[in-house]
C-alpha cells in the first residue's frame, strides 16, 4: 500500500519514491531511533551487570532473562497483532519498553542495582519486544506493494541498520566516558519518542480481520503454514543455528572478552559499529541486486556468522575483528533482505512467527549455558567455548 504522491509542485529531487508513503516514512523513522538507543543498551545493560559486581555468569542471566520472555510470547504476540490494531501493539509495547528500560536506568544511576532487578527489567523490554516484532513486521509488509517491495525493504534495513551502526560506536563510547546508566535512558527517551511516532500510523487500509475461531486456532492454522512448507523448516534450522551462535557472541561473550582482551566497552562498540556497517552495506547491495534463487543465496550468506565467534576466541587483534564483524553484518544482511522480500506476497504471517519461535528458544538455551560457564573457566577453556559456539 503507498500513500498519496507528493505534491506536484515538490521539486524532483526532493520527492519521495513512489513506495516510500506516510506509513513507510513513519515506520522507517521510528526504527532509526529505537535502533540508535537499543544498540547502545545492549552495551550499557552488560557492563551495568559488570560495574555492579557481576560476573560472565550474571552477565548470561539478564541477557536469557530478555530471550526468555520472547520464546513465551512472541507466538501469541503473532496471534495479537493479527487480532488486533497493529499500531496500537505497536506503541503499547514501546511504552512497556520505555518503562523498563526508564527504570533499570534509574537503578544504575543510583548506584546499587541487583541482579534480580535486573534480570526483571530486561524480562519486561523482552516482552514487549514479543507482542512488537509480530505487529511491526506485518504493519512493515502492508506499507509497500508491487515491484518495488524488494528495493523499499533494503532501503528501510539501510535506515535501521545505519542507525544501529551508529547506536553501537556511540554507546561503547558513551558507557565508557559516563557509564552505562545514561545509555540506558536514552534508550528509554528513543522508545518514548518512536511511540508518538508509531501513533500516527494510518491504519485505514487495512481490511478489519472476519471473526474467527479464537487464538488457539489461529496458532493451529499457523502450525499447519509451517509444516506444508519444507523450505522454512530449512531455514528454522540454519537460522536456530545461527541465533544460537550470534546471541552466545553478542551477549555474553563479547563483552567479556572486550573486557579482558580487548580493551573495554570502547572497541567492543566499534566492533558491533563494524557489523552495523556491514549490514548497511549489504543492504545497498541489495537495492541493486535481487538474485534470481533469493533464499539460497540467502541461506548461504548465514555461515560467516560463524567468524566474529572464532575472531573472539584467539582473540584477534581489534582491527581484524572490525573487518571479520563487518563481512559478517554485509552477509546477514543479504538474507535479511532476501528472507523479507520472499515473504511479502505473504498477507498473514502467523507462521512466521512460528519460525522465529524456534530459533528464538534456541538463541535462548545458548545464552543461559554460556553465562555461567565461563567464570569457572580457565583462559585456553574460554576460548574453546568460542570456538564450540562458532563450529
Amino acid at each position: 500500500m503507498t500513500s498519496t504522491s507528493d505534491a506536484p509542485g515538490t521539486p524532483a529531487r526532493l520527492r519521495r519514491p513512489g513506495w516510500a508513503g506516510r506509513n513507510y516514512s513513519l515506520l522507517t523513522a521510528a526504527a532509526v531511533v529505537t535502533s540508535l538507543g537499543a544498540n547502545g543498551s545492549l552495551i550499557a545493560a552488560a557492563f551495568a551487570v559488570l560495574d555492579a559486581g557481576g560476573d560472565g555468569g550474571d552477565v548470561g542471566l539478564v541477557a536469557a532473562a530478555r530471550t526468555l520472555p520472547l520464546v513465551l510470547f512472541l507466538l501469541i504476540g503473532g496471534a495479537v497483532a493479527d487480532r488486533f490494531p497493529r499500531h496500537r501493539v505497536m506503541v503499547a509495547a514501546n511504552c512497556l519498553n520505555f518503562l523498563s528500560q526508564g527504570t533499570f536506568a534509574v537503578l544504575v544511576l543510583a548506584g546499587d542495582p541487583r541482579l534480580w532487578q535486573m534480570m526483571l527489567l530486561t524480562a519486561l523490554g523482552g516482552t514487549g519486544q514479543a507482542f512488537f516484532s509480530p505487529a511491526a513486521e506485518g504493519m512493515l509488509m502492508s506499507s509497500v506493494s508491487g515491484e518495488q517491495a524488494g528495493r523499499a525493504f533494503a532501503v528501510f534495513r539501510i535506515a535501521m541498520q545505519g542507525a544501529a551502526l551508529g547506536g553501537a560506536a556511540l554507546g561503547g563510547a558513551l558507557v565508557a566516558a559516563v557509564g552505562p546508566g545514561w545509555v540506558l535512558a536514552v534508550d528509554a527517551a528513543a522508545f518514548a519518542v518512536a511511540g508518538l511516532l508509531r501513533s500516527f500510523l494510518d491504519v485505514s487500509h487495512i481490511p478489519p480481520r472476519a471473526p474467527g475461531e479464537g487464538m488457539l486456532a489461529d496458532l493451529r492454522e499457523g502450525w499447519q503454514e509451517v509444516k506444508g512448507r519444507p523450505w522454512l523448516w530449512g531455514i528454522v534450522v540454519q537460522f536456530s543455528i545461527a541465533n544460537a551462535v550470534v546471541g552466545a557472541a553478542d551477549a555474553v561473550y563479547g563483552p567479556l572478552v572486550a573486557r579482558d582482551s580487548l580493551g573495554g566497552p570502547g572497541p567492543w562498540g566499534l566492533a558491533l559499529g563494524a557489523f552495523g556497517a556491514g549490514t548497511v552495506a549489504g543492504a545497498l547491495l541489495m537495492t541493486r541486486w535481487k538474485p534470481r534463487r533469493l533464499l539460497f543465496v540467502g541461506t548461504l550468506c548465514i555461515f560467516p556468522l560463524a567468524l566474529p565467534s572464532a575472531a573472539l576466541a584467539v582473540p584477534v587483534p581489534v582491527g581484524i575483528l572490525y573487518v571479520v564483524m563487518f563481512v559478517s553484518g554485509t552477509t546477514v544482511e543479504v538474507f535479511g533482505v532476501s528472507w523479507m522480500t520472499a515473504q511479502h506476497p505473504c498477507e498473514r504471517n502467523l507462521f512466521v512467527w512460528l519460525m522465529t519461535w524456534y530459533s528464538e528458544r534456541t538463541g535462548e538455551t545458548s545464552k543461559v549455558r554460556t553465562g555461567p560457564v565461563w567464570p569457572v573457566c580457565r583462559p585456553r577453556r574460554q576460548r574453546a567455548s568460542c570456538l564450540l559456539t562458532a563450529h
